[in-house]
């Protein structure tokens, strides 16, 4: 019985709250907000350093992607869980206490699913893709999950600092292919207004079903494979309180060097 009357307090202060103070509903994480850290601009600048814990963006997203601290290697989140894929192209699991400069995650709930039956590439795919989409004007989170012909991935190496930029780093990245896999590519499309901000149109990071091995994607081959999309039409995004992010250059040209590093 006491416990009832405790559990019943409590319910009437989480209402109290949410009627007296504005928007504190919104504050909750919800599944069609999609959260991020920082900007793609800063991290072009070499602006490397973690703030965000991973158990901290844990909170925000069960699916994403990004990087780690000083910008060791790719980051792919799928189904609640993180890993590392690092230069050797190996996926490690990310501790809790692990930190990101950069990262993009989001409450995965597919609303629209679409069967891949041509063989097709990664440009032809995002053609396809654009054709089937609501609207171009919001992010989507995309998972692909089933047997891939080819991949084509990379992975970037820990850096010290003062940090090069990144499409200097870029420069020494570890490439690698896979074939006849299976596995899930994890990643966004953004609007074109958002460039700079995120990486305007398609990014994707792909793991293997093993979750062993993966990387940033660069090209594939694939037939039969199923794409989930999320609707994300929420956006919210933490900035650096760092004089690095203060002091750096994010500007007009940064489009530019965004789709230089994608490649």
């Amino acid at each position: 019985m006491k416990r009832n009357r405790y559990l019943w307090i409590i319910a009437l202060v989480v209402t109290f709250l949410a009627i007296a103070i504005p928007g504190y509903s919104q504050l909750r994480p919800k599944s069609e907000t999609l959260f991020q850290t920082s900007t793609i601009s800063a991290l072009l600048e070499g602006v490397y350093d973690g703030e965000t814990t991973y158990k901290a963006l844990k909170q925000y997203g069960d699916f994403g992607l990004g990087t780690f601290d000083a910008l060791d290697g790719e980051m792919i989140g799928l189904e609640g869980k993180f890993y590392q894929i690092k230069d050797d192209g190996v996926a490690y699991p990310v501790k809790d206490s692990m930190k990101t400069p950069f990262a993009t995650v989001t409450f995965f709930k597919p609303e629209q699913s679409v069967l891949l039956t041509e063989a097709m590439n990664y440009e032809q795919m995002q053609q396809y893709l654009d054709k089937v989409l609501p609207t171009k004007n919001i992010p989507y989170a995309i998972r692909l999950k089933g047997l891939f012909q080819y991949l084509k991935v990379r992975s970037v190496p820990k850096q010290n600092p003062p940090y090069s930029r990144l499409s200097d780093v870029v420069k020494t990245q570890s490439i690698f292919e896979l074939r006849n896999v299976r596995g899930t590519l994890v990643g966004f499309r953004m609007p074109h207004y958002m460039q700079g901000v995120n990486v305007a149109g398609y990014h994707l990071h792909f793991i293997t079903q093993d979750k062993k091995a993966g990387g940033h994607l660069l090209d594939f081959q694939l037939q039969n494979v199923r794409a989930e999309i999320h609707y994300t039409p929420e956006f919210k995004m933490v900035l650096p309180n760092s004089n690095e992010f203060r002091q750096a250059d994010l500007g007009d040209n940064k489009p530019v060097e965004v789709n230089r590093v994608k490649k």
